[in-house]
């Protein structure tokens, strides 16, 4: 069992000043494998101030010097990638194939920021596009200063990338949370980070829970900007600490994700990309496609070949390469899935498949994989999101159908289709109401394109250039022509 008890504050690991400790759980064998320290504001306070103190010199480094810096980290993790791998399903309970992706995605996350940084001499103090008549205007890519960065446990490694590799790039320096659910596999980027030589104070990783860390950190006055990935309920939280002294704010939140399968679309290729777009990570992902709309010529072909795919998912031990289909995360994510079927029950909702038609594992915080048909657009399950292996599927005559009851949602994440036509896929995309929509293709979110929706589903984007951008203020400095 690993004691971390400990933070990462100006390039060493010291003794936190809270005395609360938290149970770190393995999810399949239900046992304790850490003790955690839930944190203080201490904490946060020490965090805070050698990150400002860190800035000055900090932002005054080349790209590429700070490019040089994320290669290293990059290179750090690929150095650990198995045991990175084992770690990420022991203490998060996914498939070890998934995490392979996860600290791929990680490092290739890292990779493209040290380049974007690296690009970023030659940008400063670049001419505005627009031309002013006898004005000279130049453009400056200035950080926006120390950044809190709070991250969920359902992608460790990855979503943690996704902050801190921008933020370092942009010339910040970073107080970072990782989720006290999952904190392990984070631990590893502060060992990195004193390695590779990283400046005291630029990278501060504080472990802890939302009331010993996180609303300390979110209220922090020496905080310049909060980028949060979560919860709905905890991001307006965030939002409104981060009204107090008007500071900027980035927003991950849910989602309830439509998928789209057209009348001409292929049932083979349907039945693949609806598995993996809701039983990925055991459906523990804001993205999760949750919402299967298919056209009624289709539905009852496309239901059987998806029973077929369900029963053949094996639910087992993560670290086992056999397992398809891990636990949810804690039991009291099982427990809050659970609740969602109970609601079905009362609902008289149809199920297509559910515990009945298999056998599942009784250690372990599983809940089996569930399809419910003819679902209303009325219901809980249809309308709230779930974050479990539970797919609620309806029929629809027409593609206008389709795309009214698809946007008809307080989230605008993410959408797929699976469409026979190209250009069919394409029309109804530009349509739908959503951030990353995926035609004919599994769900992907590479880090040289952007990430974030609209509604409730949050504020801002992360990865690509704009995920850049939002760890940087313009600046423009205008003079009379020469």
């Amino acid at each position: 069992m690993r004691d971390i008890c400990q933070q990462f504050i100006d390039g060493h690991w010291r003794s936190s000043y809270g005395g609360r400790c938290l149970d770190v759980i393995d999810p399949y064998r239900e046992t304790v494998i850490a003790k955690l320290t839930a944190g203080d504001a201490r904490d946060v306070d020490a965090s805070v101030r050698a990150a400002r103190q860190a800035l000055p010199a900090w932002r005054r480094l080349s790209g590429e010097t700070r490019g040089h810096y994320l290669e290293g980290l990059a290179d750090g993790l690929a150095d650990q990638h198995t045991a990175l791998c084992q770690t990420i399903s022991l203490n998060g309970g996914k498939p070890l194939a998934e995490s392979q992706l996860d600290v791929d995605d990680a490092i290739a996350c890292y990779r493209y920021y040290a380049n974007l940084a690296r690009q970023l001499d030659a940008r400063q103090g670049e001419p505005s596009a627009q031309s002013i008549a006898g004005v000279e205007v130049r453009r400056y890519f200035d950080p926006v200063g120390v950044v809190g960065l709070i991250t969920p446990w359902n992608f460790p490694l990855v979503t943690a990338a996704w902050k801190i590799a921008p933020a370092l790039a942009a010339g910040c320096t970073v107080v970072f949370k990782p989720s006290e659910v999952v904190p392990i596999p984070e631990q590893a980027i502060a060992d990195i980070a004193q390695t590779i030589d990283l400046p005291p104070g630029v990278l501060n990783l504080i472990n802890g829970d939302g009331p010993g860390i996180g609303e300390a950190l979110t209220q922090h006055t020496g905080v310049d900007k909060i980028s949060f990935t979560g919860s709905n309920p905890t991001g307006e939280s965030v939002m409104r600490a981060a009204a107090t002294g008007v500071r900027n704010v980035s927003l991950e939140l849910g989602g309830k994700s439509p998928i789209i399968v057209t009348e001409d679309a292929d049932i083979a290729q349907a039945a693949y990309l609806v598995m993996n777009g809701i039983f990925a990570n055991a459906g523990q992902i804001c993205s999760a496609t949750s919402r299967l709309l298919v056209h009624q010529a289709l539905a009852e072909d496309l239901y059987a070949a998806l029973n077929q795919h369900i029963d053949a998912l094996v639910m087992g031990d993560p670290l086992d390469e056999a397992t398809t289909l891990g636990p949810l995360v804690s039991d009291k994510q099982r427990d809050a899935v659970s609740r969602y079927l109970a609601f079905a029950k009362d609902e008289g909702l149809i199920p297509v498949r559910e515990a009945s038609h298999r056998k599942v594992p009784r250690q372990g915080f599983f809940v089996a994989p569930t399809v419910f048909r003819d679902v209303p657009v009325e219901s809980r399950l249809w309308k709230e999101e779930i974050f479990g292996p539970v797919l609620c599927a309806r029929q629809f005559a027409s593609d206008d159908e389709a795309i009214a009851i698809a946007n008809d949602s307080d989230f605008g994440l993410a959408a797929s289709i699976v469409s026979g036509s190209h250009e069919k896929a394409a029309d109804i995309a530009r349509q739908l109401s959503a951030g990353s929509i995926w035609t004919n293709m599994d769900q992907l979110a590479p880090p040289q394109a952007a990430w974030g929706g609209g509604k409730k589903s949050g504020i801002g984007r992360e990865l690509g250039p704009e995920g850049l951008s939002a760890y940087q203020e313009l600046k423009q400095v205008m003079a009379p022509s020469r």
